[in-house]
């Protein structure tokens, strides 16, 4: 007779198990996450006031003495269900800088706001979609002898797309510094909008802060040639935040023309290096910059909100531009499933990190994202709620907050992570539940009545 695979004998080994029910409902708890933090200790809730113990809850009592929670993983291709938890919460909170709610008042929706992309420089000719890919009028070949287009029309998906027409005319060591600067040629940006809004207001630099505030969230995306650009909502607010209405020069005008101004002027500069000399980092030429209107003439803020929710979840590795595990010696970058000009990318990220005058960039521990090293999505702090907000809500929905006269004492310590085979199976079918019911409210909301 044929023996049933491990994670089937595992299951039902589960399933067996006096404790099942128990462990099912843990798993439920937490969406079916993919690689649970196992943690064991106590909690004990005690009354505010008299010091009365109110409630005691511990892991002994517990199938294996442990207590699962949440990975919370970002990454879909980590684990979907806490992905698709963070893509909610960041839909949320975007959305709340756009339109209010979540503390924040309804008034930013009459904001001077802005959607706007920003990319990186052209670091070598690539392939293209469409007719964009064929030779310039005469052809002409580089100077290594490479055609200068390819002639075909590729669609979208083609998997040439993004691929250098020359690997050896693409400046790989360009490409891996500016992500490596990427977060600080954004840092530079915002401070340079604000210093223009100030100029053409008539004011003193400094005194920008008394009279407006620049808000934002951001998310960077890896685009088919495997170099970052970034997605942000800017708004602009009074010197108070949200709270605070913009002065009178405040307009979705002037901060356009702010931010197309600094886009194209803010640089960062590198550490000279004997290897490669010192390099000059600014943003792409390609710059959008959309107003968002609360009349609806310009993009839509749900479908904004939607957007970088969206692609908050998404890695190096699904995008097929690196990896979401981190790479530790130069043979793990030959065994990674990457087309060979993302492998290209990682050795040049590898070797520059060998060198002393770029050390402080830490180029081989971000190996595996080509070089990036700042966050998916970041925010200013008073563009919206926070992800704590937001998971904090989210407990208190669910009935886990303490009252205010209520005191807890807990001790907790982390005694593994993961999944056994079965316990794998089973969790991923609690997934999918919960992911086809989802489905399923929505399409019956969305249901006209």
């Amino acid at each position: 007779m044929r023996q049933l695979p491990e994670a089937d004998r595992d299951a039902i080994r589960l399933a067996q198990d006096p404790h099942f029910p128990r462990w099912l409902e843990q798993i439920t708890a937490t969406g079916g996450c993919a690689h649970p933090v196992h943690l064991s200790g106590s909690t004990t809730t005690l009354d505010g006031t008299t010091g009365e113990v109110l409630h005691r809850y511990d892991t002994r009592d517990e199938p294996g003495e442990r207590l699962l929670v949440r990975c919370r993983n970002r990454r879909a291709t980590v684990c979907a269900p806490c992905s698709r938890l963070h893509a909610g919460d960041t839909f949320h909170l975007v959305r709340a800088g756009l339109l209010g709610g979540k503390n924040v008042p309804t008034a930013v929706r009459d904001r001077p706001r802005l959607f706007i992309t920003l990319t990186a420089p052209s670091f070598g000719p690539v392939h293209r979609t469409g007719k964009r890919c064929r030779p310039r009028r005469g052809g002409g070949t580089c100077e290594h002898g490479r055609p200068l287009g390819c002639g075909t029309e590729h669609t979208p998906t083609a998997p040439l797309v993004g691929q250098p027409l020359c690997p050896d005319c693409y400046d790989y060591t360009a490409h891996v510094l500016w992500h490596a600067h990427a977060s600080q040629l954004w840092d530079r940006f915002v401070i340079d909008v604000r210093r223009r809004l100030a100029s053409a207001a008539g004011l003193v630099q400094s005194r920008f802060a008394h009279h407006a505030r620049l808000s934002f969230a951001r998310v960077a995306e890896y685009q088919k040639r495997a170099a970052v650009h970034v997605h942000a909502v800017v708004r602009l607010d009074g010197p108070a935040g949200p709270d605070d209405a913009p002065p009178a020069w405040g307009t979705n005008d002037r901060l356009t023309d702010a931010v197309r101004a600094s886009a194209r002027r803010v640089l960062v500069r590198t550490a000279y290096s004997p290897a490669v000399g010192e390099l000059a980092l600014r943003w792409g030429v390609q710059i959008d910059a959309r107003p968002l209107r609360a009349d609806g003439d310009g993009p839509d803020d749900d479908a904004v909100a939607a957007y970088v929710a969206k692609y908050v979840t998404k890695g190096a590795q699904e995008t097929g531009a690196g990896t979401d595990h981190r790479l530790t010696t130069w043979e793990d970058i030959s065994a990674v499933p990457v087309t060979n000009h993302v492998r290209a990318l990682m050795r040049t990220c590898w070797r520059l990190g060998g060198l002393p005058e770029h050390a402080h960039l830490n180029l081989r521990s971000w190996t595996h994202t080509l070089g990036y090293r700042g966050r998916i999505l970041t925010k200013s702090r008073a563009y919206s709620t926070t992800y704590a907000a937001l998971r904090a809500d989210r407990a208190e929905h669910v009935g886990l907050d303490a009252m205010p006269d209520m005191a807890t004492d807990g001790h907790w310590r982390y005694v593994g992570s993961g999944h056994t085979p079965g316990a794998a199976l089973l969790a991923a079918g609690v997934a999918e539940d919960i992911a086809t019911n989802r489905e399923v409210a929505r399409e019956e909301r969305e249901v006209p009545r």
